[in-house]
């Protein structure tokens, strides 16, 4: 919670931390308001569900394979899909599912 010097307008900062009541003063004047009680306020966003999209296995069905050696078998091919998942001034995002044992990484 913000509160402001009712004086000077300065964002007052949380001093002195008595037993009883916890101090907010101004930094610039003399203002001192007395915060006798717990203020506690969080508000958390609800996050938005987003889908998987290469989880599915028809997504992989129509891709090219290349020779990319898998980080986790070691197999020689891999299939791959380039996708845009930054802005579009950076480079496009590969990603990669092994022929053999279906390991997925990006690069």
């Amino acid at each position: 919670m913000l509160l402001f010097c009712c004086q000077c307008g300065t964002r007052l900062s949380l001093s002195g931390a008595g037993s009883v009541c916890h101090v907010m003063s101004c930094p610039t004047c003399p203002y001192v308001h007395r915060v006798s009680q717990s203020i506690v306020n969080r508000k958390y966003p609800k996050l938005k569900v987003v889908d998987e999209v290469l989880s599915d296995s028809a997504v992989w069905q129509t891709v090219d394979s290349t020779d990319e050696k898998c980080p986790k078998c070691d197999h020689k091919r891999a299939y791959f899909m380039q996708l845009q998942t930054r802005s579009a001034d950076e480079p496009m995002t590969t990603f990669y599912r092994c022929c053999s044992c279906s390991h997925r990484w990006k690069d």
